[in-house]
């Protein structure tokens, strides 16, 4: 052999080996030609054992039947694929998330003879992710957006002590979720967490519910019941709807506050409570009080603490995080191995306007895991309701997918005066991620920061 060939092709060799990320060929039988030693190190398997076996064997991923096949599809269609999320299954049964990127293989007259494919092991990067994320929740509760992350700054002070607190916020903005935070970090946490939804209950039984009665109060009473409040000793009640309760139940529920006592009906004496009292309301209890549907006296006295959830739509940034939330809470519930979504399927996400906000997001990410069978959630697996708003966007714009994107990181730069850092947190991506996104849409920066 040439000296001069054999010591290129060693230097190759040497080259090969030291690339941190793994690397596999494969001839177009789909057998392994060729495994670096990065491969050797993610999958745990030698490289004498993986040369000459189909890949299939080697990698055992769910998308190496010959319908999903990662590298069949690039030889058939000409088109890399990039940094494509998979899970393999390595040689100890250990199941890891990697990231692929596989292309045409061709010799130097240009003839294809085969596909090479990169690969990286993500179990690090799952796992910062994981710890960075804790940052950005309380409790059951995730955000990144800056109004939520204040409240979730005071909210640790705010669940040890035991004043009354009123949560204000539109449906499905995660009110009860609040409550049960506050309850399960406060001093009563090992107490019950008893929820009332006053809007469910007809005024004819909502006091007996809340506060119980005795045998004989009424025809039906053949024995005593306790109520809401009397369940709730040592924890925490908390009264959904609060402003839909009647002028009568507001005088005594007033008296509660005041006085920690109650009187159950039929009973001739006071009961004593010591329950913690979290109340919540969709609607705005100050204009309530001006139309005279709402009591003042007790306005103030359960508005010793207000906080305030914001609109889906107001916290746009949170989707991704939110989304990713659910996806894990999902597959450990249904057993399921979904990784995330298209970028279609998040824009389509970003383009709704949430009108149910986190319950409906939530309810969205359910529906596609029952009709997703894949490892990435697409948009035919989204409900109809989503689909319109990105088609009209795209249809009516004449814009593609990349114009929206572009758009969106230009209005989040001027939001935030064109700062980077700011802008990458908003929009959930790293610095890094931004600045070769602004790079690739040609946007032009106003300032050096």
């Amino acid at each position: 052999m040439n000296p001069i060939r054999h010591s290129i092709e060693e230097s190759c060799h040497i080259i090969f080996d030291s690339i941190g990320e793994g690397v596999f060929t494969v001839n177009l039988d789909w057998c392994i030609t060729s495994f670096n030693r990065a491969a050797e190190k993610i999958t745990g398997i030698p490289k004498h054992k993986a040369i000459g076996r189909l890949c299939s064997e080697v990698f055992s991923a769910n998308v190496c039947s010959k319908k999903d096949c990662i590298l069949r599809k690039v030889l058939n269609t000409n088109i890399p694929i990039v940094n494509m999320p998979i899970y393999i299954i390595r040689s100890d049964d250990k199941r890891i998330p990697i990231s692929v990127n596989a292309s045409i293989l061709k010799d130097n007259k240009g003839r294809i003879i085969g596909g090479v494919e990169t690969f990286r092991d993500l179990s690090v990067v799952h796992q910062l992710r994981k710890a960075l994320r804790k940052d950005y929740f309380f409790g059951n509760m995730v955000s990144k957006n800056q109004k939520m992350l204040q409240l979730f700054s005071v909210l640790q002070q705010i669940a040890e002590s035991d004043v009354t607190v009123l949560i204000e916020g539109a449906t499905g903005t995660g009110k009860e979720l609040l409550a049960r935070a506050l309850h399960h970090n406060s001093s009563q946490k090992h107490g019950p967490f008893v929820p009332v939804n006053c809007g469910s209950l007809p005024n004819t039984l909502i006091e007996s519910e809340l506060f119980g009665y005795k045998a004989g109060a009424f025809t039906d009473a053949k024995k005593d019941k306790p109520g809401r409040f009397a369940r709730a000793q040592n924890g925490t009640i908390f009264l959904d709807e609060i402003g839909d309760i009647s002028y009568a139940t507001q005088i005594r529920l007033l008296r509660v506050l005041e006085e920690k006592s109650y009187e159950p009906l039929g009973s001739v004496k006071p009961a004593r409570t010591n329950a913690r009292v979290v109340a919540a309301t969709h609607r705005k209890l100050d204009k309530l009080v001006e139309e005279d549907k709402f009591r003042e006296d007790l306005y103030f006295r359960i508005n010793v603490i207000k906080l305030t959830l914001p609109k889906l739509a107001d916290r746009k940034e949170d989707i991704p995080l939110l989304v990713e939330h659910f996806i894990e809470r999902f597959n450990c519930e249904k057993e399921n191995k979904i990784l995330g979504l298209t970028q279609e399927a998040m824009a389509a996400m970003m383009l709704y306007d949430w009108p149910g906000n986190i319950r409906e997001l939530e309810n969205a990410v359910e529906h596609a895991f029952v009709i997703c069978k894949e490892e990435l959630i697409r948009l035919q697996h989204l409900p109809e309701k989503l689909l319109p708003k990105i088609n009209s966007t795209i249809t009516t714009t004449g814009k593609t997918l990349r114009e929206i994107e572009k758009k969106s990181i230009l209005q989040a730069l001027q939001r935030n005066n064109w700062k980077k850092m700011v802008t990458a947190k908003e929009l959930g991506v790293d610095k890094n991620t931004l600045r070769r996104k602004i790079i690739r849409h040609g946007i032009e920066a106003k300032t050096s920061r």
